[in-house]
């Protein structure tokens, strides 16, 4: 498996298979962990990360998952390589834009990334699409037991396992749920949502995490503190009342749309579909933003003739590296704009 195979399909993120695909389109569950007798990264020379780098990278291979994992190294790998793997939520974009040795493991399905010198020694993640925190646990959890079969975490008996960021320290989890909200949005109701998270002490970041923007009204709903509670306790909250609770308002919104509102519904709809099919120049974030309306329109019903896996594709392979990577060479954003037009006229005819 390399990154050009990679960017010729939309990724398990958006895959539109798990639970409730229409409005959560994947779960995430990662565990930060430290390899103990190591400093932190912060602190580590290069050889000492070097050492991380090998030691962590042989150790996966020694795992049940280790023959289905292809390693990349950041530190010798291309930009747009780096950029990929950013934009299928397989590493964090401080760790494509990093410094020093580093690399990161992905299973073939993409359903598994191990981060290895990112903020700590280790990022074990799973990415399941729809709502599948108990499975990505479990995967999680499987993976994380057979590496610590083989090495010793720094950990405390009393403060639990140690990371770089005290936010993480405990069970070190950081459960994450993507959510495609643009009834919300557009009925200009994500106050709910923010209200929910905050008294849920939840946090409701972008697209692409920490720092981000809420492109194509997709936003993430993370947990934001780790101590003092179990694994099980985290995942329980999130799939039995943070989650259904928000989905629950999306759901009211598209309900008030269709029987209240029909006409703006429909306009933003079909004024998204009319652009998409004629454009001559398109931004990531203008594409992004259409393919959302389209997409509700899509999964409401209002549009029969689009397929909802060419939109998910889109969504990914729309973004700036995945382009220039089916293209085959760097392009200016001039470029890019204007060949991301003409890929999306060609896709939604062929769906015509």
């Amino acid at each position: 498996m390399n990154i050009d195979e990679l960017a010729q399909r939309a990724g398990e993120w958006l895959s539109g298979t798990g639970p409730q695909s229409d409005i959560v389109i994947s779960s995430r569950v990662r565990l930060a962990r430290n390899v103990a007798g190591f400093p932190f990264l912060s602190r580590a020379s290069e050889s000492q990360r070097k050492e991380l780098l090998r030691l962590l990278c042989n150790t996966i291979s020694n795992t049940p998952i280790g023959s289905r994992v292809t390693f990349f190294e950041m530190e010798t790998a291309h930009r747009l390589d780096r950029q990929v793997l950013v934009e299928r939520h397989l590493i964090s974009r401080q760790h494509a834009g990093g410094q020093g040795c580093r690399g990161v493991a992905v299973s073939e399905e993409e359903t598994v990334s191990l981060m290895v010198n990112e903020e700590d020694h280790l990022r074990i993640q799973s990415l399941r699409s729809g709502l599948q925190l108990g499975a990505a646990w479990d995967e999680v959890g499987r993976l994380d037991d057979a590496i610590e079969a083989q090495l010793d975490y720094a950990y405390h008996p009393r403060l639990g396992y140690l990371t770089a960021c005290p936010t993480n320290v405990g069970t070190g989890i950081r459960v994450s749920v993507m959510l495609h909200l643009p009834a919300l949005k557009l009925a200009d109701q994500m106050h709910k949502v923010f209200r929910a998270t905050r008294d849920m002490h939840v946090a409701v970041r972008g697209l692409f995490g920490e720092g981000t923007e809420a492109l194509g009204d997709f936003y993430q709903i993370s947990n934001q503190t780790t101590l003092g509670k179990s694994e099980e306790e985290i995942i329980s909250a999130f799939e039995g009342s943070v989650i259904p609770g928000i989905v629950k308002y999306e759901k009211r919104a598209r309900e008030l749309l269709v029987n209240e509102r029909p006409a703006l519904l429909d306009d933003k709809v079909f004024r998204a579909f009319g652009v998409l099919e004629n454009a001559r120049a398109m931004s990531t974030e203008e594409t992004l933003a259409l393919l959302s309306h389209l997409r509700m329109g899509v999964n409401l019903g209002r549009v029969s003739e689009i397929n909802i896996n060419t939109i998910n594709e889109l969504f990914v392979q729309m973004q700036p590296a995945h382009l220039q990577k089916l293209k085959g060479e760097e392009l200016t954003p001039e470029q890019r704009s204007v060949i991301r037009a003409e890929t999306i006229r060609k896709r939604l005819s062929r769906d015509n």
